[in-house]
């Protein structure tokens, strides 16, 4: 569960984000988005040039059917657990900078795997420490991996994803140790 302070996203004294069909349990809602995010990624996912605002497309194009935001980055501060994500004042100018550095290195391209692996896991580690939504981060996240994977040479192995490992890996990565999440990564990248 996320925390936020005056959370502007949840319905009046819960914690459950406001949501296209009105959904006001937990459970029924994570059922909900759970199916419609499925349906919506085995859909045509966006084109777009590996940018802030094709990721932005993505998250849209997964959460359009859920949330009226989807797509949008978020105003409020959040943290999870002790992770206390990027400000939302500074997440235009982070997510510039992170995505200028992955045009600088094209996308990933003509790296080893060994490197590939290194450098998809500090951009994965970076992207999560800014956090641009209120939910539905990590499922964007991997969505745009597999698309990052499919502009180079490499192929990944979904089926080879562990969730539990992967999210340890991905919030040891948020604490400065990247090692678990290039690891992580090497296993799932051919």
């Amino acid at each position: 569960m996320y925390g936020a302070v005056a959370d502007p996203y949840c319905y009046d004294g819960t914690g459950v984000l406001r949501n296209i069909p009105g959904i006001r349990d937990q459970a029924a809602l994570d059922a909900f988005e759970a199916v419609s995010t499925m349906q919506r990624s085995d859909e045509l996912l966006p084109t777009g040039r590996m940018s802030v605002r094709h990721y932005q497309a993505i998250h849209h194009h997964l959460f359009q059917d859920v949330y009226p935001w989807a797509g949008k980055f978020r105003t409020v501060r959040i943290s999870k657990n002790t992770s206390t994500f990027c400000y939302p004042e500074n997440m235009r100018k982070e997510m510039g900078k992170l995505f200028a550095d992955l045009r600088r290195t094209k996308y990933l391209r003509g790296l080893s795997r060994e490197r590939f692996a290194v450098h998809a896991a500090h951009f994965l580690a970076s992207l999560n420490a800014i956090h641009p939504f209120r939910e539905g981060n990590g499922r964007t996240q991997m969505i745009f991996l597999v698309l990052l994977v499919s502009g180079t040479e490499h192929a990944i192995d979904l089926q080879k994803l562990v969730p539990e490992r992967f999210l340890a890996a991905t919030i040891a990565s948020f604490h400065g140790d990247e090692s678990a999440l290039v690891g992580e990564l090497a296993r799932l990248i051919a």
